[in-house]
């Protein structure tokens, strides 16, 4: 059987905030987030040239604002994403692997995240005082104090733990840490409809990045689908999520804290400076 190695992780590498908070490590379904330093890097080293100025459609440009306007006035919301990403075989094939991604989230301060793939399963639990990453299969969780906020815990998990947090820029789309000054070109595509929401369509390229976002028309512009391609890879492996969001229903305050199953073990979470002390 042919070896597999995942090449997926610069397809959201260089992408702007466009998510939720998009956990973990081990979730092949997300955004990699950078540290403050490292997206102002990015933002220097993609910054458009005039000539691609030209490329830039103000139109879908608006679109983002508006729907990162719109993500950033939600105190409450639960979003779930069926979810494919390509795992690229050592001859350059790509191999399709389905999962699942369900997220309830309280602004500022509460997150309770659980990706499912063939590969990976993982729950992640914030509450504003400690985070918690649990594998249900072998029943291993760590816990860790956190910062106060969604948006410091995207940061700190990233830099701190390696934690890649799966659509975790939703909470950062329309800040300073996600300019828009990095990207290439921005189109307009045109309507369409996903899951029987009227939506439009919109194409961006920045770095080595192409993505596409199909924004719900009307009063509630959240993304109704997401494609992430990896254009440095000669086999372009995407990452490509359709979303089902509920703004109604308020979680309950015990959905964020972690208890801990009959048979759980607790381990330790390792800090990223520590890894790479022990790396020859």
């Amino acid at each position: 059987m042919k070896s597999i190695q995942s090449r997926r992780g610069t397809a959201w590498r260089a992408m702007p905030c466009i998510g939720l908070l998009v956990l973990m490590t081990t979730a092949p379904l997300g955004c990699a987030v950078q540290s403050p330093d490292a997206r102002s890097a990015t933002a220097a080293q993609n910054t458009a040239t005039p000539a691609d100025a030209e490329a830039i459609d103000a139109e879908a440009m608006a679109a983002l604002d508006r729907m990162g306007a719109y993500l950033r006035s939600l105190k409450s919301f639960s979003v779930k994403g069926d979810s494919t990403f390509d795992l690229v075989t050592e001859e350059g094939e790509l191999v399709e692997i389905p999962g699942t991604l369900d997220y309830q989230v309280r602004v500022p301060d509460g997150l309770r995240m659980r990706v499912r793939s063939d590969h990976k399963e993982r729950d992640l639990y914030y509450d504003g005082h400690a985070l918690t990453v649990y594998g249900p299969k072998d029943k291993y969780f760590a816990t860790v104090d956190a910062p106060a906020t969604l948006h410091e815990l995207v940061n700190v998990a990233a830099s701190k733990y390696g934690i890649e947090l799966p659509l975790a820029d939703l909470f950062l789309w329309g800040t300073k840490q996600a300019p828009t000054s990095a990207l290439g070109s921005a189109v307009a595509v045109g309507p369409a409809t996903i899951g029987g929401v009227p939506t439009h369509q919109y194409v961006f390229r920045q770095g080595g990045t192409d993505w596409q976002v199909w924004i719900a028309d009307g009063a509630r512009p959240a993304p109704r689908r997401i494609v992430i391609t990896t254009t440095t890879d000669p086999a372009r492996p995407q990452y490509a999520t359709t979303l089902t969001w509920d703004t109604s229903t308020v979680p309950a305050p015990s959905t964020f804290a972690f208890t801990p199953p009959p048979g759980a073990r607790r381990i330790d979470l390792v800090q990223v400076a520590a890894i790479e002390e022990k790396s020859p």
